[in-house]
């Protein structure tokens, strides 16, 4: 029955090893010291799916990468995400498990140069030329001259606006699919239906894998630009319910199972804790 459960979970998902990596590595790891010996890397890695093989390559291409740093203790090998990757985690960390931010108004840039793909990771739309339009999140470093902006008239405009600039279309997708992949198990859940630990953590990485593909790639536009069926909302519920139904027993399993370099992973901390916490008041 688990490996039914975790086999359709899995299926449903486009999962390569060196991303599935650093989701162990965000989730897992790096709120418990950061540390994990490469042998549970690999137990892990097969409740996954991932042949032994398979994961020893993805890690030395991500070390290659500049994403893991390994250190040896004996004949043991230990990584740890590098200080780059361990940043970007971070940041989407507090996307994941923080409390949701959401944008209240409207930033344009007047920025020559700027990269598509700069672009794409700061959720700015070209407007026209070097003139660009992002929602405005706190904490952003704007790029080139910035002003702050606000609609004044036309506000029920915006939806169809902002869908010429951004492909709400296909972000919509990624939701309603993490949604469709992901609310059986929520069912099986809510129908008391047993899991063992081991399953619970893979499922709980395989949830966190699909949302946090959906949710980094969404600009995260203001409520009033939103089509009134946005599913992003839904998707942020259900994976905050996953999530904290999934973790006790998840929880427990890593504190058996995942040996860093002073032994053991605890199986909780306080920044779990303070994940679960933020997760339960969405």
């Amino acid at each position: 029955m688990a490996e039914t459960l975790i086999t359709t979970l899995r299926d449903g998902l486009a999962l390569r090893a060196p991303a599935m990596i650093v989701t162990i590595y965000g989730d897992v790891v790096v709120p418990r010291g950061g540390v994990l010996w490469m042998g549970t890397l690999i137990e892990i890695g097969a409740a996954l799916g991932f042949s032994e093989t398979l994961v020893r390559t993805a890690v030395s291409r991500l070390v290659a990468a500049g994403q893991l740093a390994g250190e040896r203790e004996g004949r043991r090998s230990f990584y740890r995400l590098a200080e780059n990757a361990r940043q970007e985690f971070s940041a989407a960390a507090r996307l994941l498990y923080g409390k949701p931010a959401r944008a209240t108004g409207w930033q344009i840039h007047h920025a020559p140069g700027l990269t598509e793909e700069a672009a794409r990771r700061g959720a700015l739309a070209r407007m026209a030329g070097d003139l660009w339009l992002r929602p405005d999140h706190p904490g952003f470093a704007a790029p080139g001259l910035c002003f702050r902006s606000e609609p004044l008239t036309g506000i029920a405009l915006l939806p169809e606006y902002v869908a010429g600039l951004w492909p709400l279309d296909r972000h919509a997708t990624a939701y309603r699919a993490m949604i469709a992949q992901f609310s059986p198990l929520g069912d099986r859940l809510a129908s008391g239906l047993p899991v063992s630990a081991e399953t619970a953590l893979v499922a709980r990485l395989l949830l966190v894998h699909a949302y946090r593909g959906a949710l980094l790639r969404d600009p995260r536009l203001p409520e009033a630009a939103l089509p009134d069926d946005w599913p992003g909302e839904a998707a942020r519920t259900l994976f905050a319910q996953l999530y904290r139904t999934l973790s006790p027993a998840a929880d427990s399993y890593i504190g058996t199972r995942f040996e860093g370099g002073a032994g053991l992973l605890p199986a909780r901390t306080a920044e779990t804790q303070a994940r679960l916490l933020a997760l339960s008041e969405d």
